[in-house]
């Protein structure tokens, strides 16, 4: 089975990205929560502090299938600024796969690896998207090996989607009866 990294920057939405993990988690995936910080601590957007598993450098990057971006500011802009993660983004959205919600999306757009896609994002995040590629807000989009959601309202659905795509939807009708969905 697939394997995620889940980036967190200081300053990410933290329902966006501990969804996606717990879920992932509850679905049999294995799931790693990795702070691009130089510690494996973080704050999230709402001032939470979290542990990660792991620092970029401890993690094989080979050994994973899915790269999940949450959103939430600054921890995009603090994912964009950051070069290991851009040279991630573009070698998974080539040959693996590439999860971004909220305001992440803008990520793979100006890093170029949404043409042929569609996508959406939170509203106004859609500036550097290739023409035609918006595909509307309040949802998830899944355009073959990349996923995005518009926003935390659509992380349940993103998580969901995400192990969908991994797992099939066996696995994600488990995790909907084991949480009452």
């Amino acid at each position: 089975m697939s394997a995620v990294a889940v980036l967190a920057a200081d300053g990410f939405e933290t329902i966006e990205c501990l969804t996606v993990v717990d879920v992932l988690r509850r679905g049999g995936v294995h799931t790693a929560l990795v702070s691009i910080m130089d510690s494996r601590d973080v704050v999230t957007s709402q001032q939470i502090p979290i542990t990660c598993d792991a620092m970029m450098n401890e993690v094989d990057f080979a050994d994973y299938d899915y790269l999940v971006l949450p959103g939430g500011l600054p921890g995009a802009t603090n994912l964009r600024a950051d070069e290991r993660v851009c040279e991630l983004v573009r070698g998974f959205a080539a040959t693996k796969h590439v999860a971004a919600i909220c305001a992440a999306p803008f990520i793979l757009a100006e890093l170029g690896v949404l043409e042929g896609h569609t996508a959406t994002c939170f509203p106004g995040f859609d500036t550097d998207f290739p023409t035609g590629c918006h595909a509307g807000e309040r949802t998830v989009v899944v355009s073959d090996n990349i996923i995005t959601a518009s926003g935390m309202g659509q992380a349940l659905p993103f998580a969901l989607a995400i192990l969908e795509n991994i797992a099939g939807e066996v696995a994600v009708e488990k995790v909907k009866d084991s949480i009452q969905l």
